[in-house]
This record gives structure tokens, sequence and C-alpha cells, in this order.
């Protein structure tokens, strides 16, 4: 029996923390920052998209990498495309939009690559029920037996908690490392199921807040901007739905905006991704907030939303640019 598209790959619930010390066996892998696709790699090779979609008009440098891989193989990876400071997501969304001529120019200009974490068959046998010690031994086999190099490269895995705590340091995070998955040793690759940890690298970041949904006086969550270098207001997060203390505290002091906000009339999505229009409300933005953050940060905006810790009265809106 062989494995074919499309295979669900095994997820990672979010964590705030490590497990402690003592909560068992634990390997600890670098969440590289880019699209998770799974390769069929062989003599009819496919690149999928966690959802199942293909992946391969847009990247056909990795279908032919996966063509003359030398072994028929199904491996679960990260794909990334690297820019001049590290992973460049931005360069990845714009790549994978592209197809034909122009997705086989990109690859020449910006070639993609594949972080490789896991392998789910290798040469006619299934590896779903081995324990992920043994997938892992046979994934650097495979690496070390065909010399692989780009765009082929194998994850980081370590063992070690004081090693994983590094790699949690925001330098790697700006490098386009955004935190840790977790797994157990023993575990078999379950498709579909959260079997496994993830926890992300957070800093703490400032924005002015210039806008909220829900209501001024008890709003639901913000909308934070940074000034331009022409001290225009650019958006620059959302955030997460706010404690009842911290609604009650920031409706005390917001104020709904006047004509002069430049955020009237414009129009924001109501998630990453999505082209369904947010309801906000501009609020005259001279309050500066103080908000955690993960690294995930695209041409001037944070991807995913960002937790409100608390207003910092000591800064001025002006302090606080791209």
């Amino acid at each position: 029996m062989h494995l074919s598209p499309p295979v669900h790959p095994m997820l990672a619930r979010p964590v705030t923390a490590l497990p402690p010390a003592g909560a068992g066996p634990a390997v600890f892998e670098q969440k590289a920052d880019g699209f998770r696709a799974l390769v069929f790699a062989g003599a009819e090779p496919f690149l999928q998209s966690r959802r199942g979609s293909d992946l391969g008009p847009a990247f056909p440098e990795l279908v032919e990498a996966a063509a003359v891989l030398g072994v028929e193989a199904v491996l679960d990876a990260e794909l990334v495309v690297w820019g001049e400071d590290g992973l460049d997501f931005a360069a990845l969304q714009e790549r994978a939009r592209r197809r034909g001529a122009t997705a086989r120019r990109a690859a020449l200009e910006r070639p993609a690559h594949l972080i490789v974490f896991d392998v789910l068959e290798l040469a006619g046998a299934v590896l779903l029920d081995e324990p992920l010690r043994q997938r892992r031994a046979a994934l650097e086999d495979l690496f070390a037996g065909r010399r692989l190099t780009a765009p082929w490269a194998l994850c980081p895995q370590t063992s070690d908690r004081e090693t994983a705590l590094d790699w949690l340091d925001p330098v790697w995070g700006a490098a386009g490392i955004e935190g840790l998955v977790i797994k157990d040793p023993r575990s078999r690759y379950r498709p579909g199921e959260r079997g496994w940890l993830k926890l992300r690298t957070r800093v703490t970041v400032e924005g002015i807040i210039g806008a909220v949904t829900g209501k001024v006086t008890a709003p639901r969550s913000l909308l934070l901007g940074r000034l331009d270098a022409a001290g225009r207001l650019r958006l620059a997060a959302r955030s997460t739905p706010l404690s009842r203390r911290a609604s009650g505290e920031l409706g005390d002091v917001l104020r709904p905006a006047g004509a002069e906000h430049p955020w009237w009339g414009r129009t924001f999505s109501a998630g990453w991704g999505t082209k369904e229009p947010l309801a906000f409300h501009p609020v005259v933005p001279d309050l500066v907030a103080e908000v955690e953050a993960d690294t995930a940060f695209d041409l001037g905006r944070h991807r995913h939303p960002v937790r409100y810790l608390r207003l910092r009265d000591d800064m001025d809106p002006e302090d606080v640019r791209q």
C-alpha cells in the first residue's frame, strides 16, 4: 500500500510555555515561517498544501527536485523563501500566485526551499505507525545517503531544553523562525490530528490605538497603527478580544474620532487572507498601547492578532513609527 494525495498532515495545538521537564520525553524542532507542504517524490511528483491543493504550478523547481530525489518518498516539510535577512513570507505569498512562465522565472529569481521534518513513506514502506525517533533516523539517513542540498534542508531538532529555549530568542524570530514544535519521540504520525504542541516566540511592541471594534465605550478589540516616514497612521495590528477589565479601562479613556481621522472611508479585512470587511470605529489616535505579538510580521503588519497588555502613558504617538 502506498500513500497518495491528499494526505491530511498531522497538526499542532498552541501552548504558552514548554512542558515541565518531568512531563515525559520530548524533542523540539524549529518552526519556520512558511507554507506547510507534503512532498510526494518519485516518478509522479506532487506538492500538496496543508488543505490538499496542488502547489506545484507555483513552485516548479520543487516539483523537479521531488522528481529527481532518487527514491519514492512522502515527506512532511515547511515550504519557504529566503530573503536578505531571513525567511521572507511576503515573497512566498507573491510566488504562490504565479503560474506558467512567470512561475518559472520566479523560481530562478527567488527559489523556494523545503525544510523537511518528517517522512511518512520511504522506498515503498509506509512509516505512519513507526515512532517519531525511527522516522527521524530514516529521514537523516535519506539526507546523508542522498547528500541532499538545496532546495532540501533538514529541520533542526534537539532534545535539549536549553537549546530549545535559545531558539525562542527574538533574534531567531527576526530571521523567520517563529517558535518551536514539541513532539513525543515515541509517537506515531496521526494524519489530521493535533498531536504535537506549538509554542510561538513572543515579543512586546507598541502601537497607536487608531480604532476599535464594538462600542468606543466598551471596545471588543483594538486596531493599532504606527506612523510611516511621512507621519501617516498606518494599520499595523489587530488585537485579540479584550478582557472585560481591559475593555472597561479603555472605554473610559477612548474618544470617538472626528472627520480628520485618516481611517474614515478605509476598508480593512476581517482577517488575514479574507476579503470580508471589518466593522470598526475610529478613535482619536492619542493613546499608545503595549501589546504582545509573535514574530510573523510582513509589510508593516503583524500577521496574527496581538494581545493587549497595558496603556503606555509615558509614550507619545509620535514615538511609535514603522
